[in-house]
This record gives structure tokens, sequence and C-alpha cells, in this order.
């Protein structure tokens, strides 16, 4: 049976869409009612999980606080008063600084074949001027310590050259502090004009007791303070203090270098007198040797040109008294003042090493060095017609006080500490018999055992007996070096410091403290002061 559909009319679809979309919108609206329902529910038992549950509370531990106590301020203790055995530093440090104490007298012998070129900024002078050489040469200053070989003539006098030299030649920890107590004495002995007055230079001091007032030369009070001026210059220099390296005599020293320059003449001289122009010459020259300072290389200059134009000239060598001056290898020693035919052993040995100074500055000298090493020679020889058969090594020669170039007259006697140096100076060596000869006379004759004994001799010896070193030093300088540091004024104010001068026996020395001071200081200061060129390197094994 065949089914026939029956057709769909257009109301019939319009209520059956609108019946269905009306049932569609009330299910939707169900849906919307639960699912706000169920998450008002889950925040509800989220909040009173979070209001209606308690959290335990934890207990920590205890913190225990500890309190730290700060370091304890370290105990000042007062330094004791300065004895012989007395420890300074070395290295220069600020002027107010004391040495302490120390409980042996002798330093560790330092042995070392090389200074380090960092030892300190002081030039030393030209390599060629050490202190045998006799004319020296050309070249240009060196660092103190660079290089090996020859350390120049100045080149221990700092830094960890000067602690070697200390401990190799046979200086001490007692000679150092007597070296920087001596230079403390002369600070506080210092005019204000810069100059040290060898009659008032104890109204310089504000300590008690005072030390007794000095006198003057019978040159004068002008002549006599330059020179006590260049001597405590020397002191200072000699200890490797110079006006212009930062150290504890820096200005000590600039106001003693400002006086000689302020005591120069015009033409250039350092006083009328050959001994102070010599001395003060010196000065200038070897604090322009050791810093390069411009400002004294001129002043330095006019001071040999002193020294050159007063020395005399050889009137026994044919010249014609009316044309010495104009031979310029006519040179000979010196007067005590212009150019005359009397020369003076001790003037011209004070000229010889000022010009040795110059050398070391690089200034020129002309035929000074010539002239000198004649006069040495001939005056050597006269006063030892036998010389030719002296044994070096045994015999013994001695050095006249003064010559007269005209005719060969000698004068005067027991210089021989004058002219060991001046040997020294100009070039004589180990094994010469000049040099061994009047070494051997000095070790015989001269040496001293207790002070006061004659300071001027020792100077000049203790210089001399250096250079020629060996067992010779080692005896000479076993008795100096502690009869020295013994006889030093200690802790007694305005005397600490110093040597006494009553019985120092060569004549001048009546002038005083500043004098003695300064002669005892030169000798304490020999193991740096200047380089040692024969010694324990050119001793040879002999024994004197």
């Amino acid at each position: 049976m065949t089914t026939m559909a029956l057709p769909i009319s257009q109301d019939d679809l319009s209520s059956d869409d609108a019946e269905q979309e009306a049932r569609s919108m009330r299910g939707g609206w169900a849906g919307w009612l639960i699912s706000v329902g169920f998450h008002l529910a889950l925040i509800g038992v989220m909040s009173s999980i979070y209001f209606l549950v308690s959290v335990p509370e934890v207990d920590l531990p205890p913190v225990r606080i500890a309190t730290i106590e700060p370091p304890p301020t370290p105990r000042e203790t007062p330094k004791p008063e300065r004895s012989l055995d007395v420890q300074v530093e070395l290295e220069a440090t600020s002027e107010a600084e004391i040495p302490t104490p120390i409980s042996q007298l002798d330093l560790p012998v330092e042995v070392s074949e090389r200074e380090e070129e960092t030892d300190s900024p002081i030039a030393k002078g030209r390599e060629e001027a050490v202190a045998d050489s006799e004319l020296g040469g050309s070249g240009a200053f060196m660092a103190v310590g660079a290089g090996g070989g020859s350390a120049g003539m100045f080149g221990a006098r700092a830094g960890g050259g000067k602690k070697r030299a200390i401990g190799r030649f046979g200086g001490s920890k007692g000679s150092e502090s007597a070296v920087d107590a001596a230079l403390r004495w002369f600070k506080k002995h210092q005019s204000p004009s810069g100059a040290w007055d060898a009659e008032k230079h104890n109204q310089n001091c504000i300590e008690a007791p005072k030390c007794e007032p000095g006198k003057h030369s019978q040159f004068g009070e002008l002549e006599t303070n330059i020179a006590m001026t260049g001597y405590v210059v020397l002191c200072y220099l000699g200890a490797g203090y110079d006006h212009q390296t930062p150290n504890k005599y820096k200005q000590t020293v600039k106001k003693g270098i400002e006086y000689l320059l302020s005591a120069q003449k015009p033409d250039g001289s350092l006083g009328t007198i050959n001994y102070q122009n010599a001395i003060a010459t010196m000065a200038l020259t070897e604090a322009f040797a050791m810093t390069g300072d411009p400002a004294l290389k001129t002043p330095s200059q006019l001071g040999v040109n002193t020294i050159l134009a007063r020395q005399n000239r050889d009137l026994k060598a044919g010249v014609p008294k009316a044309d010495a001056k104009s031979d310029p290898y006519g040179g000979f020693g010196w007067d005590y003042a212009e150019a005359t035919s009397r020369n003076d052993s001790s003037v011209s040995g004070w000229n010889v090493m000022a010009l040795k100074s110059a050398i070391a500055a690089q200034l020129d000298v002309g035929n000074g060095m010539a002239g000198a090493k004649r006069w040495l020679e001939r005056t050597w020889k006269l006063r030892n017609p036998d010389w030719a058969k002296l044994d070096p090594y045994k015999g013994e020669s001695v050095f006249p006080y003064g010559i007269m170039s005209d005719t060969d007259k000698l004068y005067g006697d027991h210089l021989a500490c004058v002219g060991a140096v001046c040997a020294v100076f100009l070039g004589h060596h180990a094994g010469d018999v000049m040099l061994e000869t009047l070494a051997n006379h000095i070790m015989a004759k001269q040496t001293p055992t207790a002070y006061p004994c004659n300071t001027y001799f020792m100077y000049y010896n203790t210089l001399a007996i250096f250079q020629v070193g060996g067992e010779r030093w080692k005896r000479w300088n076993g008795s100096v070096r502690d009869m020295l540091v013994a006889a030093q004024r200690t802790g007694d104010g305005c005397f600490d410091g110093s040597w006494d001068w009553e019985g120092t026996e060569f004549h001048g020395h009546d002038i005083g403290r500043v004098l003695s001071t300064a002669y005892c200081c030169l000798s304490l200061e020999v193991y740096y002061r200047y380089a040692q060129v024969q010694g324990a390197e050119k001793d040879h094994g002999r024994k004197h």
C-alpha cells in the first residue's frame, strides 16, 4: 500500500520553532542558575576554611645576643734616654724622630757585590770620581748604587749602600747612634742665620745645663763661622742628608747652605783664608754633586775658581816669578791666602779634598790636581831622601808641615796624616811606597787610644787608613770607633751629642765644641762617606 505524505503548512513550522526556542531559553537560564549556585557554594566553602581553620603558632628558637668588646687601646710606654748603644733608623724619616735603644753594639756584616738601583734617589757623583782617581774624566751623574764595580765617590751615603758599608767596614749601631746624636746637637745649636757660630752656638740651644761658649780663630768671626758652617754641612752630607731629598734634617742643611751662599763674595770667594774657602767650597760642591741642584752649580764653580786662582806656582821649575801665574802647568800647593812661595801642607790638604769633590760634581778644576800632585811628590821625596830604599811593608816615612817652592826649604813635621790622604786622592794605590810607608808611620806613631786626642790628626788618619784598609784598618777602627762612641757626651742637656774640646791638642782646636764635634762626627762617618777603593779588595793578604 502506498503511503502519501501530507504537505506541512508554513504556520505549522512557525509554531514549532517558537516552542523550541522557548524551551532552549528556559534551559539556558537554568544552566546559568546552576553554575552561579555552584560557584557561590564553592566560595562559601573556601571562606569557611580560611576563617574557621586556625594555623598553629610556631615557637622560634631563642636568639642569644652577645656584646663584642672593642679592642684595648695600646698602652704607650715612655722611651728611655739615649745611651751609647742606641739604634737609629738609617732611612730618613721625620725631624722629630728619636732613636730607640738597642742591646748590642756590632752590626751584622752584610756583603753584597751589587748596589740596588732603587736604594736612594741621591746622586753619587761621577762613576770615575772615586777617592783614588787622580784627575777624573768626563761622564754623567750616576744614581746611587748603579751597576757594579766602583760605587763612585758618594755612592754609599744613603739607603742599602749605607747599611752594607756600615756592616762591611766595621761600623756599629753605637757609631751610627753617635753620628745621629751629633747631628741632633748641631741642629739645636744652629743660628737663625743658618750658620754655626763658633763662639755663641750655646745661645741657640734652649736645653740646660748649657754648654760653654767657644772662641773665634785669629782670622775673625766671619772667617771662623764660614769654616764651622762648612764643617757641619759636610757632616750632614756625609751621612746622606742633603737640602732637597726628603729627610729629617732637610731644612737644617738648607739653612746652612743658604748661609754659605750669603757669605760668598762676588768674586766667588768664601772667606779670605784658604782654609775657610776650601772647606765651604767643598760643602757646596758635595751638595751639588749629591743633588744636581742647578742653583748651586755657579756658586760651586766660583768657589773652585778661587781655589785655582790662589794656588801657588812651582817656582823651582824654571818658570820666572813674573810669569808664574801664566803657566797653566806650574801649579803647586797653597798658602793661607794669596799665592806665595810658602806651601802649607794642612791648607793644601783641604784644597785637594775640595777639588776632588768638585771633580765628582763635574766642575772644571783646570790643572789644579796636576799641580797638587807635583807639590805632593816633591815635598815627600825631599823630606824622605832615601825614599827609593824604603820597604813599603815595614818602612816608615813622614811628611813636613810646609815647603818653600822657591828654595825647597822644608819646615815643621808630623803631617803624615795629610800626606797619606792626599796620596789616596791623587792616585796612589795599595803597594805604593809613599802611601804604604806613611800609613806605617801613622799606625806606629799616631793611633789614638784614649780621648781627648789630637782630633785633627784623627780625622785625616781615619780617612787615610780606611782607604788603605786590610788589617791596619781593622786595628785602627777597633781602637777609634769605640773610643769616640764612649767619649760622646750623653743625657746632659745642651751637651748631649757633642764631644769635649779641651785637650784635643792640635792648634786651632781651642775654637771649641763645634769643631771638636765635627771632626769626631766626620770620623765616624768614614764607612760610607767616600767609597773604599782599596781595603779588603786590594789587601793582598798582607799583615801590617
